[in-house]
Protein backbone atom coordinates (compact mmCIF):
# COMPACT_ATOMS: atom_id res chain seq x y z
CA UNK A 1 0.00 0.00 0.00
CA UNK A 2 0.73 3.18 -1.31
CA UNK A 3 -0.34 6.38 0.04
CA UNK A 4 0.97 9.74 -1.18
CA UNK A 5 0.63 13.24 -0.11
CA UNK A 6 -0.47 15.28 -3.26
CA UNK A 7 -1.27 18.62 -1.82
CA UNK A 8 -1.46 20.14 2.14
CA UNK A 9 -3.50 23.33 3.08
CA UNK A 10 -2.47 25.59 5.98
CA UNK A 11 -2.72 24.49 9.36
CA UNK A 12 -5.55 26.87 11.39
CA UNK A 13 -8.34 25.99 14.15
CA UNK A 14 -12.13 26.31 13.59
CA UNK A 15 -14.12 28.51 16.05
CA UNK A 16 -17.60 27.20 14.60
CA UNK A 17 -19.26 23.76 14.86
CA UNK A 18 -18.68 21.94 11.84
CA UNK A 19 -21.16 19.55 10.76
CA UNK A 20 -20.11 16.81 14.19
CA UNK A 21 -23.10 18.88 15.46
CA UNK A 22 -21.55 18.67 18.75
CA UNK A 23 -23.07 21.24 21.09
CA UNK A 24 -23.43 23.09 24.78
CA UNK A 25 -21.84 21.32 27.76
CA UNK A 26 -23.89 20.37 30.44
CA UNK A 27 -21.79 22.30 33.04
CA UNK A 28 -22.22 25.60 34.97
CA UNK A 29 -18.90 27.42 34.19
CA UNK A 30 -18.97 30.32 31.50
CA UNK A 31 -17.85 30.37 28.27
CA UNK A 32 -14.22 31.57 27.16
CA UNK A 33 -14.88 34.36 25.06
CA UNK A 34 -12.04 34.88 22.88
CA UNK A 35 -10.60 32.35 20.77
CA UNK A 36 -9.83 28.60 20.35
CA UNK A 37 -6.49 28.33 22.11
CA UNK A 38 -6.23 24.67 20.38
CA UNK A 39 -3.96 24.90 17.04
CA UNK A 40 -4.13 21.28 14.87
CA UNK A 41 -1.75 20.39 12.23
CA UNK A 42 -1.72 17.23 10.41
CA UNK A 43 1.01 15.92 7.74
CA UNK A 44 0.76 12.50 5.98
CA UNK A 45 4.16 10.07 7.10
CA UNK A 46 3.33 7.57 4.33
CA UNK A 47 0.83 4.68 4.09
CA UNK A 48 -1.91 5.60 6.15
CA UNK A 49 -0.23 6.74 8.89
CA UNK A 50 -0.74 10.67 9.23
CA UNK A 51 0.99 12.79 12.42
CA UNK A 52 -1.71 14.85 14.09
CA UNK A 53 0.11 17.81 16.54
CA UNK A 54 -2.80 19.70 18.57
CA UNK A 55 -1.04 22.74 20.09
CA UNK A 56 -1.88 24.81 22.92
CA UNK A 57 -1.16 28.78 22.13
CA UNK A 58 -3.09 30.21 25.25
CA UNK A 59 -1.12 30.99 28.98
CA UNK A 60 -3.96 28.59 30.67
CA UNK A 61 -3.72 24.66 30.96
CA UNK A 62 -6.30 23.05 28.52
CA UNK A 63 -8.32 20.37 30.14
CA UNK A 64 -10.40 17.91 27.76
CA UNK A 65 -11.38 14.39 27.67
CA UNK A 66 -9.15 11.85 26.58
CA UNK A 67 -11.50 10.54 24.22
CA UNK A 68 -10.89 14.13 22.06
CA UNK A 69 -6.93 13.49 21.19
CA UNK A 70 -6.40 10.99 18.07
CA UNK A 71 -4.63 8.82 19.91
CA UNK A 72 -8.14 7.20 20.79
CA UNK A 73 -9.41 7.59 17.25
CA UNK A 74 -10.46 3.17 17.18
CA UNK A 75 -12.57 4.60 19.83
CA UNK A 76 -13.82 8.07 18.89
CA UNK A 77 -15.01 9.22 15.17
CA UNK A 78 -12.11 12.21 15.34
CA UNK A 79 -11.65 12.33 11.74
CA UNK A 80 -13.82 13.38 8.45
CA UNK A 81 -12.28 11.44 5.55
CA UNK A 82 -13.79 11.39 1.60
CA UNK A 83 -12.46 9.28 -1.08
CA UNK A 84 -13.46 11.14 -4.63
CA UNK A 85 -16.08 12.69 -2.65
CA UNK A 86 -18.02 10.40 -0.97
CA UNK A 87 -17.77 9.65 2.86
CA UNK A 88 -15.26 7.33 4.06
CA UNK A 89 -17.19 5.10 7.21
CA UNK A 90 -15.83 5.08 10.71
CA UNK A 91 -15.26 1.54 11.59
CA UNK A 92 -14.14 1.68 15.14
CA UNK A 93 -16.06 1.20 18.33
CA UNK A 94 -19.15 3.55 18.68
CA UNK A 95 -18.90 4.05 22.64
CA UNK A 96 -21.64 5.50 24.93
CA UNK A 97 -20.00 7.47 27.45
CA UNK A 98 -21.29 9.12 30.43
CA UNK A 99 -19.73 12.88 32.29
CA UNK A 100 -16.45 12.26 32.53
CA UNK A 101 -14.64 12.56 35.97
CA UNK A 102 -11.40 13.49 36.83
CA UNK A 103 -9.24 10.27 35.59
CA UNK A 104 -10.96 10.72 31.63
CA UNK A 105 -9.38 14.37 31.29
CA UNK A 106 -5.86 14.92 30.01
CA UNK A 107 -4.02 18.52 30.34
CA UNK A 108 -2.45 20.42 27.65
CA UNK A 109 -0.47 22.80 29.75
CA UNK A 110 0.86 26.24 28.00
CA UNK A 111 2.64 26.18 24.66
CA UNK A 112 2.57 22.33 24.65
CA UNK A 113 2.10 19.88 22.15
CA UNK A 114 0.28 16.63 22.03
CA UNK A 115 1.73 14.22 19.18
CA UNK A 116 -0.20 11.30 17.52
CA UNK A 117 0.69 9.03 14.47
CA UNK A 118 -2.57 7.61 13.92
CA UNK A 119 -3.02 4.84 11.15
CA UNK A 120 -6.26 5.60 9.50
CA UNK A 121 -7.15 2.21 8.14
CA UNK A 122 -6.91 1.30 11.98
CA UNK A 123 -10.55 2.75 12.27
CA UNK A 124 -11.83 4.21 8.86
CA UNK A 125 -12.80 2.38 5.23
CA UNK A 126 -9.73 2.92 3.35
CA UNK A 127 -10.56 -0.35 1.31
CA UNK A 128 -10.52 1.29 -2.00
CA UNK A 129 -7.65 2.98 -4.41
CA UNK A 130 -8.77 6.69 -4.88
CA UNK A 131 -8.08 10.13 -3.58
CA UNK A 132 -8.91 10.89 -0.18
CA UNK A 133 -9.50 14.38 1.62
CA UNK A 134 -8.52 13.83 5.64
CA UNK A 135 -9.48 16.47 8.22
CA UNK A 136 -8.77 16.22 11.77
CA UNK A 137 -12.55 17.59 13.97
CA UNK A 138 -12.25 16.73 17.10
CA UNK A 139 -15.88 18.72 19.41
CA UNK A 140 -14.30 19.64 22.14
CA UNK A 141 -17.58 18.86 24.25
CA UNK A 142 -16.80 18.86 28.13
CA UNK A 143 -13.19 20.87 27.53
CA UNK A 144 -12.24 23.79 29.55
CA UNK A 145 -9.16 26.53 30.60
CA UNK A 146 -8.45 26.24 33.90
CA UNK A 147 -10.60 28.36 36.14
CA UNK A 148 -13.26 26.45 34.53
CA UNK A 149 -14.37 28.40 31.22
CA UNK A 150 -15.48 26.23 28.87
CA UNK A 151 -14.43 25.86 25.38
CA UNK A 152 -17.70 27.28 23.83
CA UNK A 153 -18.87 29.55 21.41
CA UNK A 154 -21.55 32.53 22.36
CA UNK A 155 -24.16 30.58 20.86
CA UNK A 156 -23.94 27.59 23.13
CA UNK A 157 -21.89 25.57 20.46
CA UNK A 158 -18.46 24.10 21.93
CA UNK A 159 -15.25 24.53 20.21
CA UNK A 160 -13.74 21.81 17.82
CA UNK A 161 -9.87 21.26 16.84
CA UNK A 162 -9.67 21.48 14.00
CA UNK A 163 -6.85 21.05 11.34
CA UNK A 164 -7.07 22.03 7.70
CA UNK A 165 -7.88 18.96 5.30
CA UNK A 166 -4.71 17.12 4.01
CA UNK A 167 -5.55 15.41 0.27
CA UNK A 168 -3.88 12.44 -0.34
CA UNK A 169 -4.13 9.19 -3.19
CA UNK A 170 -4.04 5.91 -1.72
CA UNK A 171 -2.40 3.32 -4.56
CA UNK A 172 -3.61 0.10 -2.34
CA UNK A 173 -6.43 -0.22 -0.15
CA UNK A 174 -5.74 -0.30 3.45
CA UNK A 175 -7.68 -2.89 5.63
CA UNK A 176 -9.14 -2.54 9.72
CA UNK A 177 -8.24 -5.85 11.41
CA UNK A 178 -11.49 -7.67 12.21
CA UNK A 179 -13.36 -5.92 14.82
CA UNK A 180 -10.93 -3.28 15.87
CA UNK A 181 -8.24 -3.79 18.91
CA UNK A 182 -10.96 -2.71 21.44
CA UNK A 183 -13.22 -5.95 20.61
CA UNK A 184 -12.02 -7.92 23.42
CA UNK A 185 -10.69 -11.69 23.06
CA UNK A 186 -13.28 -14.09 24.66
CA UNK A 187 -14.62 -17.47 24.66
CA UNK A 188 -16.71 -17.52 21.15
CA UNK A 189 -19.36 -19.87 22.78
CA UNK A 190 -22.60 -17.66 23.42
CA UNK A 191 -25.11 -19.00 25.74
CA UNK A 192 -28.11 -18.83 24.41
CA UNK A 193 -31.31 -17.31 26.30
CA UNK A 194 -34.12 -19.86 26.54
CA UNK A 195 -36.57 -16.91 27.68
CA UNK A 196 -35.78 -14.21 25.10
CA UNK A 197 -33.86 -15.92 22.51
CA UNK A 198 -30.92 -13.31 23.15
CA UNK A 199 -27.26 -14.77 23.25
CA UNK A 200 -24.73 -13.61 25.99
CA UNK A 201 -21.01 -13.86 25.68
CA UNK A 202 -18.92 -14.35 28.86
CA UNK A 203 -21.83 -13.24 30.83
CA UNK A 204 -22.20 -14.86 34.82
CA UNK A 205 -25.63 -16.13 35.37
CA UNK A 206 -26.12 -12.93 37.50
CA UNK A 207 -25.32 -11.10 34.74
CA UNK A 208 -27.46 -13.16 32.80
CA UNK A 209 -30.48 -12.57 34.94
CA UNK A 210 -29.99 -8.64 35.11
CA UNK A 211 -29.61 -8.91 31.19
CA UNK A 212 -32.83 -10.93 30.73
CA UNK A 213 -34.52 -7.51 32.48
CA UNK A 214 -32.67 -5.29 30.51
CA UNK A 215 -34.19 -6.62 27.23
CA UNK A 216 -37.70 -6.85 28.25
CA UNK A 217 -37.43 -3.57 29.06
CA UNK A 218 -35.81 -1.96 25.72
CA UNK A 219 -38.53 -4.01 24.16
CA UNK A 220 -41.16 -1.98 25.58
CA UNK A 221 -39.40 1.00 25.73
CA UNK A 222 -39.25 0.51 21.36
CA UNK A 223 -42.60 -0.85 20.98
CA UNK A 224 -44.17 2.39 23.00
CA UNK A 225 -41.29 4.69 21.14
CA UNK A 226 -42.34 2.86 17.84
CA UNK A 227 -46.55 3.55 18.89
CA UNK A 228 -45.67 7.01 19.26
CA UNK A 229 -44.44 8.16 16.47
CA UNK A 230 -46.72 5.82 13.85
CA UNK A 231 -49.75 7.45 15.60
CA UNK A 232 -47.96 10.56 14.08
CA UNK A 233 -47.74 12.16 17.63
CA UNK A 234 -45.64 15.43 18.10
CA UNK A 235 -46.32 16.32 21.71
CA UNK A 236 -43.20 18.00 23.95
CA UNK A 237 -41.69 14.37 24.22
CA UNK A 238 -40.65 14.77 20.13
CA UNK A 239 -39.94 18.15 20.27
CA UNK A 240 -37.30 17.78 23.09
CA UNK A 241 -35.81 15.35 21.31
CA UNK A 242 -35.81 15.44 18.13
CA UNK A 243 -36.73 19.46 17.22
CA UNK A 244 -38.89 21.15 15.50
CA UNK A 245 -41.64 19.46 13.29
CA UNK A 246 -40.69 18.79 9.79
CA UNK A 247 -41.73 15.75 7.30
CA UNK A 248 -38.51 14.24 6.06
CA UNK A 249 -36.91 14.30 10.16
CA UNK A 250 -40.23 12.90 11.54
CA UNK A 251 -40.68 9.81 8.74
CA UNK A 252 -36.54 9.72 9.74
CA UNK A 253 -37.50 8.42 13.23
CA UNK A 254 -39.97 6.77 12.46
CA UNK A 255 -38.22 4.58 9.97
CA UNK A 256 -35.67 4.49 12.88
CA UNK A 257 -37.30 2.85 15.78
CA UNK A 258 -39.42 0.58 13.55
CA UNK A 259 -36.01 -0.82 12.41
CA UNK A 260 -34.74 -0.79 16.00
CA UNK A 261 -37.76 -2.44 18.05
CA UNK A 262 -37.57 -5.05 14.98
CA UNK A 263 -34.09 -5.66 15.56
CA UNK A 264 -34.26 -5.15 19.56
CA UNK A 265 -37.30 -8.36 19.00
CA UNK A 266 -35.57 -10.62 17.77
CA UNK A 267 -35.66 -14.37 19.30
CA UNK A 268 -32.88 -16.61 17.33
CA UNK A 269 -29.71 -15.87 18.75
CA UNK A 270 -29.03 -12.83 16.29
CA UNK A 271 -28.73 -10.41 19.52
CA UNK A 272 -25.65 -11.07 21.41
CA UNK A 273 -24.46 -9.15 24.79
CA UNK A 274 -20.62 -9.28 25.45
CA UNK A 275 -19.87 -8.97 29.12
CA UNK A 276 -16.23 -8.74 28.42
CA UNK A 277 -15.93 -5.23 28.52
CA UNK A 278 -14.23 -3.72 31.43
CA UNK A 279 -13.46 -0.16 30.45
CA UNK A 280 -15.75 2.72 32.17
CA UNK A 281 -18.12 3.12 29.44
CA UNK A 282 -21.42 2.05 29.56
CA UNK A 283 -21.42 0.22 26.46
CA UNK A 284 -20.36 0.21 22.54
CA UNK A 285 -20.13 -1.53 19.14
CA UNK A 286 -18.76 -1.79 16.05
CA UNK A 287 -21.67 -0.44 13.24
CA UNK A 288 -20.80 -3.59 10.56
CA UNK A 289 -21.06 -5.56 12.76
CA UNK A 290 -24.70 -6.46 13.97
CA UNK A 291 -26.10 -7.69 16.54
CA UNK A 292 -23.33 -7.45 19.11
CA UNK A 293 -23.26 -4.82 22.06
CA UNK A 294 -20.28 -4.81 24.34
CA UNK A 295 -21.72 -3.52 27.97
CA UNK A 296 -19.33 -2.14 30.16
CA UNK A 297 -18.61 -1.08 33.67
CA UNK A 298 -20.86 1.85 33.86
CA UNK A 299 -23.70 -0.39 32.40
CA UNK A 300 -23.88 -2.10 35.37
CA UNK A 301 -24.19 0.70 37.78
CA UNK A 302 -27.00 2.48 35.91
CA UNK A 303 -30.76 1.88 36.82
CA UNK A 304 -32.80 -0.70 34.91
CA UNK A 305 -34.77 1.86 33.99
CA UNK A 306 -34.89 6.25 33.88
CA UNK A 307 -32.60 8.18 31.83
CA UNK A 308 -29.00 6.71 31.20
CA UNK A 309 -30.79 3.00 32.21
CA UNK A 310 -29.38 -0.54 30.90
CA UNK A 311 -32.61 -0.34 28.90
CA UNK A 312 -31.89 2.67 26.96
CA UNK A 313 -28.13 1.84 26.33
CA UNK A 314 -29.35 -1.22 24.49
CA UNK A 315 -31.05 0.83 22.13
CA UNK A 316 -28.47 3.44 22.20
CA UNK A 317 -26.16 0.91 20.73
CA UNK A 318 -28.83 -1.03 18.72
CA UNK A 319 -29.68 2.21 16.84
CA UNK A 320 -26.11 2.36 15.67
CA UNK A 321 -26.16 -0.46 13.96
CA UNK A 322 -25.38 0.92 9.90
CA UNK A 323 -28.18 -2.33 9.33
CA UNK A 324 -30.56 -0.61 11.95
CA UNK A 325 -30.76 3.21 12.55
CA UNK A 326 -26.90 4.33 11.61
CA UNK A 327 -26.81 6.93 14.17
CA UNK A 328 -23.52 8.45 15.14
CA UNK A 329 -22.89 10.12 19.06
CA UNK A 330 -22.87 13.83 17.89
CA UNK A 331 -22.95 14.33 21.66
CA UNK A 332 -23.45 12.86 24.80
CA UNK A 333 -25.51 13.84 27.84
CA UNK A 334 -29.72 14.63 28.05
CA UNK A 335 -28.64 18.72 28.12
CA UNK A 336 -26.65 18.29 25.50
CA UNK A 337 -29.05 16.27 23.53
CA UNK A 338 -31.80 18.57 24.13
CA UNK A 339 -29.64 21.25 23.01
CA UNK A 340 -29.13 19.67 20.29
CA UNK A 341 -32.83 18.79 19.07
CA UNK A 342 -33.54 22.90 19.57
CA UNK A 343 -30.34 24.59 17.09
CA UNK A 344 -29.89 21.29 15.17
CA UNK A 345 -32.40 18.59 14.60
CA UNK A 346 -31.25 17.14 11.54
CA UNK A 347 -28.62 15.88 13.86
CA UNK A 348 -30.55 14.99 16.76
CA UNK A 349 -32.29 12.41 14.43
CA UNK A 350 -29.24 10.93 13.73
CA UNK A 351 -27.94 11.35 17.37
CA UNK A 352 -27.50 8.07 18.87
CA UNK A 353 -28.46 9.50 23.14
CA UNK A 354 -31.75 11.86 21.65
CA UNK A 355 -33.02 8.33 20.37
CA UNK A 356 -32.39 6.79 23.77
CA UNK A 357 -33.95 9.67 25.64
CA UNK A 358 -37.09 9.50 23.13
CA UNK A 359 -37.13 5.78 24.47
CA UNK A 360 -36.49 6.55 28.30
CA UNK A 361 -38.83 9.90 28.27
CA UNK A 362 -37.85 10.89 31.81
CA UNK A 363 -39.52 12.79 32.58
CA UNK A 364 -42.22 12.12 31.56
CA UNK A 365 -44.14 14.37 28.27
CA UNK A 366 -46.96 13.69 26.02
Amino acid sequence: MTLKLTHTLGTGLALTAIAAGALAVATAAPPIKSFNPLRVSVISLGGDKVEVTITNTSRKNVRLPKWQLPSEVQRSNLFRITRDGQEVGFEGAMVKRGVPTAEDFAILRPGRSHRSVVALGSAYDLSKAGHYTVTYAAALQYASLSGGARLQQKNGFPMVAQGAPIRMTLDQPATLPSGGRLRPVLPSNPELSDVLGVSYTACTATQQTALDKAVLSARTYTERAKGYLNAGTTGARYTTWFGAYANTRYATAQQHFMAIDTAMDQTGGQVTINCGCSQNYYAYVYKNLPYEIFVCNSFWTAPLIGTDSRAGTLIHEMSHFTIVADTEDWVYGQSAASNLAATNPTNAVDNADNHEYFSENTPAQN
